[in-house]
């Protein structure tokens, strides 16, 4: 292996995709020298279902980006249906906090669009790349990391700040001491797949005694096509083998024999992902020297499908903070201590909610919940729309 030597900046960013492209541009855009490393190539796709909330869609376009997604092809989805045993209700996606449409783009085309928006606001990008320690000082503050390329070369990368946004099985959340502050396990299991030549209206939310299925149309006429049950239920999809297709099908139609139906009736045109029992937490958001922003510091089951409105929500709040405090307004503890409280008080209606639907209640109190979920959403966006305008007005610059 060879030495490339040392770089200095303000903030480095762990991670590239939803949290951490967004919180770079954030801040790069406000005149800070940022780099972000992600041991990824981009474009490329990660394991995500990817419906946004209204949240999320209020924040894409608060920051002059909603227009570049639904151009990338994303459809816009105006309405959104719920089945159960007792029949279909079906909603239109009304107009409030400044949005009229929900949206589930790939996250291959997403997380390219937000990063390219960070590069040309002055993020430098460093893919290929994996943050393999943390340099601290004296008294124990981090003051950076060291990283290796995909070819064996070693770099060291001095900052005032380090943000972990390294997702889901984050190595930077145990490297900078981030401690768990809630957990809970859910035997629960979510297989997916996209389908096309079916004509997708809208989202769709099929409940069912033990299970939960959905549809979020996205690019090029497909949809993401999901189920979720307690894991056991799921065991004959997850040993399938070359058969996984069929056998995600089949466990469909136990929960929705119209949604299995029009899925055979159209094309399955990607293998089946899925996950087993994703872990549910909340770490510690920040420390001396470092912050964790997105499933690096949160994460909950898919089954309330709100990681990417988390990541965009956590991003501006994150970004706020270190700009009072790389300027000098604010004290770093009294920032960091602000982004925490924030964020942990923006998660706590999720999580609960999460828990508790991650149980599979009786069908009837699984609807309860989901329209507690939506109010919980919706208060989410309000507030959101409602937040003082990004600094400097950001609009999308990336053709």
């Amino acid at each position: 292996m060879t030495s490339a030597g040392s770089t200095w900046h303000d903030v480095i960013v762990v991670g590239a995709r939803c949290a951490g492209s967004s919180t770079a541009r954030l801040l790069a855009h406000r005149g800070h020298d940022v780099v972000v490393v992600d041991r990824a190539d981009f474009p490329s796709d990660t394991l995500s279902t990817h419906g946004i909330a209204r949240g999320g869609v209020v924040q894409l376009s608060r920051w002059g980006l909603l227009d570049r997604v639904l151009d990338s092809g994303a459809p816009a989805v105006r309405e959104v249906s719920f089945v159960t045993g007792a029949g279909e209700l079906t909603r239109p996606v009304k107009e409030r906090s400044g949005v009229d449409l929900l949206v589930a783009p790939r996250r291959s085309v997403l997380d390219g669009i937000l990063l390219d928006e960070a590069v040309a606001a002055g993020a430098t990008l460093r893919t290929g790349t994996s943050a393999t320690g943390v340099l601290r000082d004296d008294s124990g503050r981090v003051t950076g990391i060291t990283t290796r390329t995909r070819a064996g070369q070693q770099h060291t990368l001095h900052a005032r700040h380090v943000v972990a946004a390294d997702g889901l099985r984050s190595t930077m959340a145990a490297r900078l001491g981030a401690r768990e502050q809630e957990s809970f396990e859910a035997d629960i299991a979510i297989f997916y797949m996209y389908v096309d030549q079916v004509p997708w209206r809208g989202f769709e939310f099929h409940i069912a005694e033990q299970g939960f299925a959905g549809v979020f149309p996205t690019h090029d006429g497909a949809a993401c096509v999901w189920l979720t049950r307690p894991t056991g239920l799921l065991d004959a999809v997850r040993t399938a083998g070359a058969q996984r297709e069929a056998a995600l099908v089949a466990a469909l139609a136990d929960v929705s024999p119209g949604l299995a139906r029009r899925v055979r009736s159209g094309r399955v045109v990607s293998p089946v992902r899925g996950v087993i029992a994703p872990p549910n937490y909340v770490r510690t958001a920040a420390g001396p020297g470092w912050s964790l922003v997105g499933d690096a510091g949160y994460h909950r089951d898919p089954i309330t499908g709100h990681g990417i409105t988390d990541a965009f929500r956590d991003a501006e709040v994150l970004a706020d903070a270190l700009h009072e405090t790389l300027v000098g307004s604010t004290p770093e503890r009294a920032a960091l201590a602000s982004y925490g409280s924030a964020r942990d008080a923006a998660l706590r209606d999720t999580f609960r909610l999460t828990r508790e639907l991650s149980r599979f209640p009786h069908p009837s109190r699984f609807v309860e919940l989901q329209i507690q979920l939506s109010e919980a959403l919706e208060r989410e966006a309000q507030s959101l729309a409602s937040r003082p305008a990004p600094a400097g007005h950001l609009a999308a610059t990336a053709a």
